[in-house]
């Protein structure tokens, strides 16, 4: 889909790259990638320490190369930081299969819908169009890109006991308007999705940003890259040199399980979902990479293959 890019957008976009030394399949003339079929959905983490400044540059050569990419962001330390700001305070519970996640009530609802498709969509959007990329930016709300049930409850854990929190604004993804994403990439448009979701009773609710990724990529069939602010996934979290590269059977994944802590719990599931709802591979990788999203696709980070969750390829 190069027609929709002036000979000086697709220039400003090779200037900024920085070639890995393996091959990365590119063409530096401009011309579409070869056999290149499914789309790239890259899921840039909302971490602090995650710097997207790299992840958009390779986004803008691997568009102007005729890949067809669809951003996710993240943004929860944005929207903890106005919580706080505001005087409120951002609430972390631990559900019943010890993942921790975003106790999301009336007020935090509200601020989500503030940050993350109000400012750091519009951001994201406008410096990925900076950079020569069509960026189109979109909440789960538009055109009712991400639906499901909205949750009446949630079950966590506190202080040991397990307890049902109601008030929770958040839902679960199970529907993903792929046609409209595949419409836009069709016209060169480059689509940049956060949430929130569209929830089935047409009340916008949080969702997770990783779990939104995965369903665009199950729905589109496409690669899932997910960078974060670290290497992969760990077996020892304060050792780099543990990192598991490759997770390919159902054994390697109960293991890249038990090795996830914390906030990776979820990439990990993330993962898990994405293959099982049709992609063709998920990579968790560092967001601060030299072109991470190219680096992660050829050997960099934690690589997870359909053969994970038992589909045959």
């Amino acid at each position: 889909m190069t027609g929709g890019y002036t000979r000086d957008e697709l220039l400003a976009a090779h200037d900024r790259l920085v070639d890995n030394d393996a091959d990365d399949g590119l063409r530096t003339d401009g011309g579409a990638v070869e056999d290149e079929t499914s789309p790239v959905v890259v899921k840039i983490g909302g971490a602090r320490a995650v710097n997207p400044e790299s992840a958009l540059g390779d986004v803008a050569h691997l568009t102007a190369n005729g890949q067809d990419v669809v951003v996710v962001h993240g943004g929860s330390t944005a929207v903890d930081d106005t919580l706080e700001a505001l005087g409120e305070e951002p609430e972390y519970v631990e559900s019943t299969s010890g993942v921790v996640g975003r106790f999301t009530d009336e007020r935090a609802m509200e601020v989500f819908e503030m940050v993350m498709p109000g400012k750091l969509n519009t951001d994201l959007t406008a410096d990925l169009q900076a950079e020569g990329v069509r960026a189109v930016g979109l909440s789960g709300v538009d055109g009712a890109l991400l639906t499901g049930p909205r949750k009446s409850a949630v079950r966590v854990v506190e202080d040991g006991k397990r307890k049902i929190r109601r008030g929770d604004h958040s839902g679960k993804i199970e529907e993903v308007n792929a046609s409209l994403l595949e419409t836009l990439l069709d016209e060169g448009y480059t689509p940049v999705v956060t949430v929130p979701m569209l929830a089935d009773d047409g009340t916008p609710v949080n969702a997770d940003a990783d779990r939104a990724a995965a369903a665009i990529a199950g729905a589109l069939g496409g690669e899932l890259v997910v960078l974060t602010d670290v290497p992969g996934i760990l077996s020892d979290p304060d050792d780099e040199a543990t990192l598991i590269e490759r997770v390919g059977s159902p054994e390697e994944l109960a293991t890249a399980k038990d090795a996830a802590e914390g906030f990776m719990t979820k990439k990990v599931m993330a993962a898990t979902e994405a293959l099982e709802g049709g992609a063709a591979s998920v990579v968790v990788a560092d967001a601060n990479n030299r072109d991470p999203i190219t680096a992660a696709r050829n050997g960099h980070g934690t690589r997870f293959t359909p053969g994970s969750v038992g589909v045959s390829t």
